[in-house]
């Protein structure tokens, strides 16, 4: 099952996450505490996107999956709420205010660059850190261009989620084949509206987001985390195999997983070969 949790963000922003696991037993004894683990989903994404993998990892661990501010039931703040600092400081409050800390930080994408710049930021409150598909270096004002085109080519809108599924799963020309996952991620992030079905967030504050990180290379932040840190790529994904190993690299303790037939959304493409790539990284964290 999943509780919701309500937390407060930078800027006093209300920010939804859901905690995954059973709740203990009527008249047992009190568990020892499970190390914390805070779930960032990527630009577009929501909490219930790692359905999945917070299922199995609260069986051990205490499993947290946040909505980042602008994204799925979180408070959706004007544009110049959307920045770098008030993501990252987001996630420092939801560690804090939920007694997470230290915890393993999993962030897919955007999700991932928040971990690690919080990594950065506050290693006292990261125990690990695992970055699924993101990138380190600059993507550019083409790449910007390219997502406003592509928000505008969206059908909205749309009459069913059936019709959601294929067009992201089939139709979108960003899809070069077939690909049914896709589909249902994003039909996950769409609400029935008296014309249609249409996303739960703005695109246009989705832009705004990406706006505050596609400009820059974020090497240096990387360089900075100290923790044990997982790099993992999906083989068909956005982020190449030798960027991948460079940020390893640079990671003063990294680690590197790839994982095949899968693309940008990994854990959503292949969740059992995603649980292979990570469930190893996290015995260990939790062997130290």
């Amino acid at each position: 099952m999943a509780r919701r949790i309500e937390v407060t963000g930078a800027g006093g922003v209300r920010l939804a996450a859901w905690e995954f696991g059973d709740p203990p037993k009527s008249g047992s004894d009190p568990a020892p505490a499970a190390p914390g683990v805070l779930l960032l989903h990527g630009l577009m994404g929501r909490a219930s996107h790692w359905a999945p993998t917070a299922r199995w990892l609260s069986e051990r661990h205490r499993a947290v999956a946040l909505d980042q501010r602008g994204h799925g039931q979180s408070e959706k703040p004007p544009r110049a709420a959307l920045t770098r600092e008030a993501y990252v400081d987001d996630a420092e409050a939801a560690l804090e205010q939920l007694g997470l800390a230290p915890a393993v930080l999993i962030g897919h994408a955007m999700g991932a660059l928040t971990a690690w710049q919080l990594a950065a930021k506050r290693p006292d409150l990261v125990r690990a850190l695992i970055i699924c598909d993101m990138r380190a270096s600059a993507l550019g004002a083409a790449s910007q261009r390219e997502w406003a085109d592509w928000f505008r080519s969206w059908p909205l809108p749309f009459a069913t989620l059936a019709d959601v599924r294929k067009w992201f799963g089939e139709d979108d020309p960003w899809v070069e084949r077939p690909n049914p996952a896709r589909g249902s991620f994003y039909a996950e992030v769409m609400t029935e509206t008296p014309d249609g079905w249409r996303p739960v967030f703005e695109p246009e504050q989705m832009l705004r987001s990406r706006e505050t990180w596609v400009y820059d290379a974020h090497w240096e932040e990387l360089a900075q985390v100290r923790c044990p840190t997982l790099v993992v790529r999906g083989l068909d994904g956005q982020l190449g195999r030798a960027e991948a190993q460079e940020m390893v690299r640079v990671l003063p303790r990294g680690a590197y997983a790839e994982v095949a037939d899968a693309g940008h959304l990994v854990h959503h493409d292949q969740p059992e070969a995603w649980r292979a790539a990570i469930e190893p990284f996290l015995e260990g964290v939790r062997a130290l």
